[in-house]
C-alpha cells in the first residue's frame, strides 16, 4: 500500500503562558494568523485551525505540512510562530500518513488578522 506523508503540529498553552491583556491577545493573534497565511501562501501549510474540545486550555490548534518534520522543525526554529516566540504557546511535530490520495487540499483564504476573523 502506498502513503502520502505530511507532518502535523500541534499548538498547545504553555502552563506558564503569560497573561495578556484583550488588546495584546489580539495583536499577537493576528501576528499568529499572519504568520500561518504567509506559509500557506508559501505552499509549506496544507490546513490550519484551532481545537475546539473540552480541554480547550491545553490544545490550541493544529496544522497540516506539505514538508517533512525534519523540514519543520527547521522552519518552526528559524520562523517561529510569534504566539511560540512570545512565550504563550509550544509545539508538538509529528509525522503522519494516510493511504495515498485519501485526502485534497487546495490553496485558499487563511485570514491574515482578527479583524479577518471577525469579518465573518
Amino acid at each position: 500500500m502506498q502513503f502520502d506523508h505530511y507532518t502535523v503540529t500541534l499548538l498547545m498553552l504553555r502552563p506558564d503562558a503569560p497573561v495578556m491583556d484583550d488588546a495584546a491577545a489580539d495583536a499577537l493573534q493576528s501576528q499568529h494568523l499572519a504568520h500561518l497565511a504567509d506559509l500557506h501562501d508559501q505552499g509549506l501549510l496544507l490546513a490550519a485551525g484551532p481545537l475546539l474540545g473540552p480541554d480547550d486550555r491545553e490544545y490550541r490548534g493544529l496544522s497540516i505540512w506539505n514538508a517533512e518534520p525534519e523540514e519543520v522543525l527547521h522552519i518552526i526554529t528559524e520562523h517561529p510562530d510569534p504566539s511560540v516566540a512570545a512565550g504563550r504557546l509550544t509545539q508538538l511535530v509529528l509525522p503522519w500518513m494516510v493511504p495515498s490520495g485519501a485526502l485534497a487540499f487546495a490553496h485558499t483564504f487563511f485570514p491574515r488578522s482578527v479583524d479577518d476573523v471577525r469579518r465573518d
